[in-house]
């Protein structure tokens, strides 16, 4: 059965009596390239164990199954079981569990497949669960790759560097436990049913937090409050957050002392450069 094909996937869910649910932002996909590229840059291979979410009607589970030694997809939507048992239906090395990715112990999914050199996690992700997904699988720290189709603006916002319109307090997250690349676009005329946005393909690799940051508590609480007004210049969007703690001329004092300018925004801030603000305003001023 080619899973990338509109008429037998119409078959195939027709047969199965299956509907598409927008709450769980199902969007299958129909361009057999897509699948194949993405199997391809996870980095799957048969010393590999690969931890999959929302495998869908299996196109990508296929593909990937074809590559690693052992496949593990979570899948939230019970329909979806009994169809993935047919399309599935021969390959040994992979596994279904139904569930929430997001109440799962993620860690304990790698821990229970047998012995690899390593693990990768891959996905088609759900719309609706991008950035906690994602998040959830940095958390893990247990891949030596994320490869994921997502939303392209928010790919860009992961992969974006400082002083872009999409560089966040999300990018910095991403970019301070990962080294992330946005690999290729996927247009909505490869799904059914088409989203109404383009999609994109990113590959996240794992690295050392940076040595520079000596308190990621605090350093994250600054990067959140640079980030949480951000119409507002550094200063006061830091005197909104954390205004408590310091007062305003002591922010900037500290602002002054990484050799910043006044009003300077918080978007146009490197990691490095939280991380020296960071242990400023640990310190006395």
């Amino acid at each position: 059965m080619d899973l990338c094909s509109l008429n037998q996937i119409k078959a195939l869910l027709t047969r199965h009596g299956f509907r598409f649910s927008k709450a769980m932002g199902q969007n299958f996909l129909i361009a057999d390239w897509v699948p194949r590229e993405i199997a391809n840059a996870s980095g799957a291979h048969r010393d590999v164990g690969v931890l999959e979410i929302g495998p869908g009607i299996g196109c990508l589970t296929r593909e990937l199954a074809g590559r690693a030694g052992k496949v593990v997809s979570v899948e939230l939507d019970r329909s979806l079981l009994p169809i993935l048992k047919e399309t599935l239906a021969g390959r040994d090395n992979v596994e279904i569990v139904p569930g929430d990715i997001l109440k799962l112990d993620i860690r304990q999914l790698v821990q229970n497949m047998p012995w690899f050199s390593g693990f990768a996690a891959c996905a088609n992700l759900p719309y609706n669960i991008t950035t906690p997904a994602i998040t959830a699988l940095i958390d893990a720290k247990c891949f030596f790759a994320i490869t994921v189709m997502i939303q392209k603006e928010v790919a860009l916002r992961v992969c974006a560097q400082p002083g872009s319109k999409d560089y966040g307090a999300f990018s910095v997250y991403c970019q301070y436990y990962t080294d992330p690349e946005l690999l290729f676009e996927v247009p909505p005329d490869c799904f059914i049913p088409a989203p109404k946005v383009t999609s994109a393909v990113v590959r996240m690799v794992p690295r050392p937090a940076p040595a520079e940051v000596d308190d990621p508590d605090h350093f994250f609480r600054v990067v959140k409050a640079a980030f949480a007004q951000r119409r507002k210049t550094l200063l006061n969007s830091l005197a909104a957050s954390l205004g408590e703690q310091q007062t305003k001329e002591e922010l900037a004092q500290a602002i002054a002392r990484c050799g910043l300018p006044p009003d300077i925004r918080g978007e146009r801030l490197s990691i490095l450069q939280f991380a020296q603000l960071s242990r400023i305003l640990r310190g006395p001023l």
